[in-house]
């Protein structure tokens, strides 16, 4: 009985997701490009603020970070400190300005045609080269939340997790099909919510149930059973690589998207206030999740392997009907983030390649979408082979996590930041940055991944350093590009 009130929680929440996403498609049938991938630029402080949270905080939040720390201990909370900085820094700098110098960019919707057009620049070169770093990295990270649907529905219903996974796509698919970035917006802001409460309630309720007589030995055996475990400082490589985390944040296309979807500076304002301090409180009580996780659970092969830490700890102290709510929260946290991965992507291929490349922008709008739609089956296709793959170190949640959040920020964060605030940045540094960032990333994770030391930070830095001795190298940006960057600074001030 108990397992039929989980899976009804489940389908009610799934039918509402469906719900929105009809909801849209037909408030706005005949939506413009600009209105399916970017809303129009009508978001508001709240939609926009919990929409970028919970596109971020994937399965990995409640998953995958957690059981991190469940089995390695504290110097796993580096990562958290991390995105905490990063996140934190990217609302304050990087929003503001991003949001402005897309509007004056010639209205830009994606981020390959933001940095095409902020050096005013005819070349398709750099729209290119970004739209494959998209599909491969979106591809690997649609596969982690596809991949935490299909094991929160075996743990919960028993159902075949390669049949789960398909489902869970279906569902994604559907609603991003049927509204677009509204649609995945408002889903995500709901969903924003519901983690939110689900990782407030589930680590104080352990940590009241367990005894307080039995807290200190509880302690004392996790310290035995992992010597490092309570030791924050375990070594140079977890800080570095931790604190590393942040830096995928400005160059994260589908959350930094949010920023250039907001109606005005004012309501960016409070937009980042609100964002902060949602991604705040979920990244300590994750870790909290952890601590207290190992201290109520102990330590099982099981949990670790299929980072389940979250999921039994709730199933252990909630009846079922409350259980299937808090559960739904790891299903909101994977399909956040997978519907805008796929939207992200199709942006990306359509704006950025079909219709310059393959259509000489002769493209309707009414191809574009379907263009773009047909790249989402495909991405969510290839992501479903990586997710089932045999291969159980490539199924890992917080590997596939970690290995597509390094790409982009690696690649893409030095050339948007640079963009942003250096008037001298050209054209041919934006390229550069971009690709040294992506091959330097991918090249130490295949090769060097032993160093301990996660492949973002020498990606990113080596991105960073290539572009800025390129555009120095480069001749002078024009006149009237320099013009569109005084203009957009001095707007994102006002």
């Amino acid at each position: 009985m108990s397992n039929y009130q989980e899976i009804s929680m489940f389908i009610l929440y799934l039918v509402f997701m469906l719900g929105v996403g009809f909801y849209f498609f037909f408030k706005s049938k005949n939506q413009t490009e600009k209105g399916y991938f970017l809303g129009d630029r009508k978001m508001g402080a709240w939609v926009a603020a919990l929409s970028a949270g919970a596109s971020d905080m994937s399965a990995w939040v409640l998953m995958g970070l957690p059981t991190s720390i469940y089995a390695a201990g504290l110097g796993q909370i580096w990562i958290a400190v991390g995105l905490a900085i990063g996140y934190t820094l990217s609302w304050i700098f990087e929003a503001p300005r991003l949001r402005c110098f897309s509007i004056e960019a010639n209205d830009s919707i994606t981020i390959p045609q933001y940095l095409t057009n902020r050096f005013l620049s005819k070349s398709k070169a750099l729209q290119i080269i970004s739209a494959v770093v998209f599909l491969i990295a979106y591809t690997i990270y649609a596969a982690s939340s596809i991949k935490a649907c299909g094991t929160l529905f075996n743990t919960v219903t028993g159902l075949e997790t390669r049949t789960a996974m398909y489902l869970a796509a279906v569902i994604v698919i559907s609603y991003t099909f049927l509204g677009g970035f509204s649609a995945v917006s408002w889903t995500d802001f709901f969903q924003g919510m519901l983690i939110l409460a689900a990782m407030l309630t589930v680590p104080i309720a352990a940590y009241v149930m367990i005894d307080a007589g039995t807290q200190a030995a509880a302690v004392q055996k996790i310290a035995a059973e992992t010597p490092n475990f309570w030791n924050l400082f375990t070594n140079w490589q977890d800080i570095i690589s931790g604190l590393g985390w942040g830096l995928g944040y400005f160059g994260m296309p589908h959350i930094i998207i949010r920023f250039m979807s907001i109606n005005s500076q004012q309501e960016l304002r409070k937009s980042a206030k609100i964002g902060i301090t949602w991604t705040l409180i979920i990244l300590i009580f994750a870790a909290m999740v952890g601590i207290v996780g190992r201290m109520f659970l102990g330590f099982e092969a099981d949990i670790n392997q299929n980072s389940l830490v979250f999921v039994t700890m709730t199933r252990k102290i909630f009846p079922a009907l409350l259980s299937g709510i808090l559960l739904s929260a790891v299903l909101a946290a994977a399909m956040s983030t997978a519907d805008s991965q796929l939207l992200a992507a199709a942006s990306a291929f359509a704006s950025d390649v079909y219709r310059p490349l393959i259509r000489r922008d002769t493209a309707s709008s009414k191809e574009m979408l379907w263009a773009s739609r047909t790249v989402v089956l495909i991405i969510a296709l290839i992501a479903l082979y990586i997710a089932t793959s045999p291969d159980k170190n490539a199924n890992m949640i917080m590997s596939l996590v970690s290995n597509a959040w390094g790409v982009f920020g690696a690649a893409f964060g030095p050339s948007i930041v640079l963009s942003l605030f250096w008037r001298r940045f050209t054209f041919s540094g934006a390229i550069a940055g971009i690709a040294t960032g992506a091959i330097v990333d991918i090249a130490w994770l295949m090769y060097m991944s032993d160093t301990g030391v996660y492949e973002i930070v020498p990606g990113f830095f080596a991105g960073l350093i290539v572009a800025f001795v390129v555009a120095l190298l480069s001749p002078k940006p024009r006149a009237e590009v320099e013009q569109l960057f005084d203009k957009a600074v001095s707007i994102s001030k006002a």
